[in-house]
C-alpha cells in the first residue's frame, strides 16, 4: 500500500506536489464577493447586476411630529376650535344621556357662545356705523321709508334721462299678433311710453294683422325667427346704426319695468354680464 502511494505521488507534476506540501490550508474567509476574474468558475464573460442602492430609513411618525414645529396659528383660532369641539361633545353627551347635569352643562356653554356672538354683532354694528363703506344700509336700496322715497325718485329720474338719451340712436321693436289679447292690453302702455320719453316704437306683426293703437306696422320678414321670438308680446331694444338688438322682455310690462330694463341693458359693461342675449342683425 505504501509503495502504491509513493508511485502516485511520483506521477503528479512537481509544482502541484510543492504547493500542496508548502502551503498549509488557510482558514475559511468571511463571505466576500470576489471579482469575476478571480473566480475561474464564473469566467470572463459572467454578468452580475450591481449592488442595489440602499435607501435611507424613513423617519417614524413620532420623529416627524417632533421635527414639525408647533402650531403657528393665532391662539384665537385654536381657542375657537376647542370651544366648538367642546360644545359639540357636550351636546352629544346630553342627547345620549339627557340627565339634568349633562343638559345644564351644555346649555351653560351654549349661552356663553351666544353671548360672545351677540357681543361680536354689537361691535360689528358700531364699526359699520363709523365706516360708511362697511354700512350695508347705505349700499343699494335703503331700508328707511323716507329714504326709499328719495331713492325711487332719484332712480326714476336717472332712468328717464338714460332713455331720453337713446331717442336719437335706438328704437323699440314690438312683436305682436293681432289675435293676442295681451298684445292689445300692452299696446296702450307702449304708445304712452313713446309719447312720454320720445323713443320710437316699431310695431312688427307676426301674423300680418294690426292693432288699434298701432295702425301703421311692419310685417314680419323673418326677423322674429332670427331673434327666436316664440312668445308675444315681446320687446327688443335695437340700435339700427350698428344692428345691435337686445331683448327687454316678454309679456305685459309696466312703464317702470320698461325704464328699469332699458337702463340696465344700456349701462356700461352690461353686455359682459349676459353676452349671449345680444345679437347683431342687419336692419337694412
Amino acid at each position: 500500500m505504501r509503495a502504491l502511494l509513493i508511485a502516485l505521488l511520483a506521477a503528479l507534476p512537481p509544482a502541484f506536489v510543492w504547493s500542496q506540501q508548502s502551503e498549509p490550508p488557510s482558514p475559511p474567509s468571511p463571505a466576500v464577493r470576489t471579482l469575476f476574474w478571480e473566480d475561474y468558475r464564473r469566467g470572463w464573460h459572467f454578468y452580475e447586476d450591481p449592488e442595489p442602492d440602499v435607501a435611507p430609513p424613513k423617519p417614524s411618525a413620532r420623529a416627524a411630529e417632533k421635527a414639525t414645529p408647533r402650531d403657528q396659528r393665532p391662539p384665537e383660532l385654536i381657542e375657537f376650535e376647542q370651544l366648538q369641539k367642546r360644545l359639540e361633545e357636550y351636546r352629544n353627551i346630553a342627547i345620549i344621556r339627557p340627565t339634568e347635569a349633562n343638559v345644564r352643562r351644555y346649555m351653560e356653554l351654549e349661552a356663553r357662545v351666544v353671548r360672545q356672538a351677540s357681543y361680536f354683532s354689537d361691535v360689528a354694528q358700531r364699526v359699520a356705523w363709523s365706516t360708511p363703506d362697511l354700512d350695508m344700509t347705505l349700499q343699494g336700496r335703503p331700508v328707511n321709508a323716507r329714504a326709499i322715497e328719495v331713492f325711487d325718485r332719484e332712480q326714476a329720474q336717472s332712468r328717464n334721462q338714460s332713455v331720453t338719451a337713446l331717442t336719437g340712436t335706438h328704437v323699440l321693436f314690438f312683436f305682436f299678433r293681432s289675435d293676442c289679447p295681451y298684445c292689445h292690453a300692452f299696446a296702450p302702455t307702449l304708445e304712452a311710453f313713446q309719447a312720454r320719453h320720445g323713443i320710437q316704437i316699431v310695431p312688427i306683426s307676426v301674423d300680418g294683422g294690426g292693432l288699434p293703437n298701432f295702425p301703421q306696422f311692419r310685417r314680419d320678414n323673418g326677423i322674429s325667427r332670427t331673434l327666436q321670438v316664440t312668445q308675444v308680446p315681446a320687446v327688443f331694444l335695437a340700435e339700427p346704426f350698428t344692428g345691435k338688438i337686445t331683448p327687454i322682455g316678454f309679456g305685459v310690462l309696466s312703464e317702470s319695468q320698461l325704464l328699469e330694463r332699458i337702463a340696465t341693458v344700456t349701462s356700461p359693461g352690461a353686455d359682459a354680464l349676459v353676452p349671449s342675449t345680444t345679437r347683431r342683425v342687419s336692419l337694412q
